[in-house]
């Protein structure tokens, strides 16, 4: 039975992931779907180098998205990195150095995800109003994929627990059964 839950989980996951693939090929500029670059490339190369703040507008969505996809590519190491440069920007108000925290942690372990859906949870509010749906959205994705390693982790547990008690009825069995074979053995015996 948990066996058959992990499965269906994995199942959602995958169909879920491949969704998401799918459907984000709307959102992509039309000139990047024919090979040619926009004639405004080299702003938009910058604002993806950008370090992800409140403060340009034109910046805003595509440094943030940089810096979204860096992290989900990103290791420890360059997690370490960015939230030592995050602490350390001067100029930064607090919801942007929250924010970007969030955005760097939602993709560490599982112990730095409920830090991140904690802080996404305070400082959203304090964001442009450009820039939440996208934090409300990487919110959403990181509460599904919360919610799926706790599914996981009640699975194994159950699982665990039914193999314990199989093991235990296993053990009840071999003894019933041993009780039954010496009471066959005494009424034969005359």
């Amino acid at each position: 039975m948990a066996v058959r839950i992990i499965g269906c989980a994995r199942k959602a996951f995958y169909a879920g992931g491949l969704a998401l693939l799918l459907s984000g090929c709307q959102y992509l500029p039309e000139n990047a779907m024919l090979g040619t670059e926009p004639e405004d490339a080299p702003q938009a190369v910058a604002c993806r180098a950008a370090d992800p703040t409140f403060e340009n507008e034109a910046c805003l969505l595509p440094s943030w998205v940089a810096f979204g996809l860096a992290s989900q590519r990103g290791d420890g190491e360059w997690r370490r990195q960015a939230l030592d440069e995050i602490e350390t920007a001067p100029g930064r108000s607090e919801a942007e150095r929250e924010l970007a925290r969030a955005v760097a942690l939602s993709w560490g372990s599982e112990r730095e995800w409920r830090q991140a859906a904690e802080l996404y949870q305070a400082h959203t509010h304090a964001a442009p109003a450009d820039l939440q749906p996208l934090l409300l959205y990487w919110r959403n994705e990181l509460e599904g994929r919360r919610s799926l390693a706790n599914q996981s982790t009640n699975a194994r547990a159950q699982l665990t627990s039914l193999q314990r008690a199989n093991a235990e009825l296993s053990e009840k069995l071999e003894a019933l059964t041993a009780i039954e074979q010496n009471m066959n053995l005494r009424q034969q015996s005359p």
